[in-house]
């Protein structure tokens, strides 16, 4: 069964301006599933997902949750979903029991009907519950509003950019209570901008100026790369940039990290020994190091980007 099905979304905040969001195609997404959105700032994640949480309205095309359409039933649909949004949303002078409190009273819930769904996420708030919203970390202040999100136990979770500023440790633990809120049959969509966290989920559509580029399982697209991929490194990492981009074989090249990725054009037969010497003898550069690795789903994503 489908929990989330949307039909060609538009969105568009000016005349004179692209619309943020323009998906010129049919997306689905079952019940149960972690859905993943990936793209850079400015892709359009934030604006479809307001309007999948009944925030704004959609220009044209049309979307169902649980079977509820977004804009005739937008009132039921706000009892059924959980929406964290990118930016801390809670009430900074309330505590942190207080703020679960409040979200619950909203959907005429109290704390104690659905803590099981929460008491993995909320025993590391607990020592802090009297302390104010505003006080508290980055991590905690993700956490609080996960709880804030989950108190009335919603059929749908929207999560836009859960991570972005919080430790490490933070990330992975989110991580690890997504999978455990999928196991109980919750569908969540969340958006990312960080690869490699797409990989924890069961689908991912890439999002770039408003629309998807793919839509399919990580390990599926990483298959579907179809280009020689080498990574390049040398004692001058930005000339090195610029004069890849110069060579005749070389299709792509971007910063990967602390080396360079190229894709290679089709047809070109240069070796990763050959394009070191290359770069040795004809760029003057030391200490080159060529190899030919795996894609990732972010070289996939350049790889779609301009197609």
């Amino acid at each position: 069964m489908d929990s989330i099905v949307i039909h060609s979304l538009r969105k568009s905040y000016g005349r004179n301006l692209p619309p943020a969001v323009d998906l010129q195609t049919d997306v689905t997404v079952a019940k149960g599933e972690l859905f993943g959105i990936i793209g850079p700032d400015g892709a359009g994640k934030t604006t479809l997902f307001r309007m999948l949480a009944t925030l704004v309205s959609p220009d044209a095309g049309s979307a169902t949750l649980e079977g509820l359409d977004i804009v005739r039933d937008y009132r039921k649909v706000r009892t059924i979903i959980g929406y964290m949004p990118g930016r801390f949303s809670l009430y900074s002078d309330l505590s942190v029991r207080e703020n679960l409190e409040f979200f619950a009273s909203v959907f005429g819930k109290d704390i104690e009907s659905n803590y099981g769904l929460i008491e993995n996420i909320y025993c590391r708030l607990k020592p802090f519950e009297d302390r104010k919203a505003g006080k508290l970390s980055g991590g905690m202040k993700q956490k609080l509003a996960l709880c804030c999100s989950l108190i009335h136990s919603p059929a749908v979770l929207f999560l836009d950019e859960p991570t972005t500023g919080v430790d490490p440790s933070s990330r992975r633990e989110l991580w690890e209570n997504l999978a455990q809120l999928k196991e109980q049959g919750m569908t969540i969509v969340v958006s990312t901008a960080y690869m490699d966290e797409a990989d924890r989920c069961d689908r991912v559509a890439m999002m770039k100026s408003g629309r998807f580029l793919t839509v399919d399982s990580p390990s599926r697209i990483i298959s579907g790369f179809d280009k020689r991929l080498l990574s390049v490194r040398s004692d001058e990492m930005f000339r090195l940039l610029n004069d890849l981009r110069t060579v005749s074989a070389v299709d792509k090249c971007y910063t990967f990290g602390d080396t360079h990725h190229i894709t290679l054009r089709p047809g070109a037969g240069i070796s990763p020994e050959d394009l070191g010497r290359e770069l040795a003898s004809e760029f003057s550069h030391r200490n080159v190091s060529v190899r030919e690795i795996d894609a990732t789903l972010e070289d996939c994503y350049m790889n779609l980007e301009d197609k």
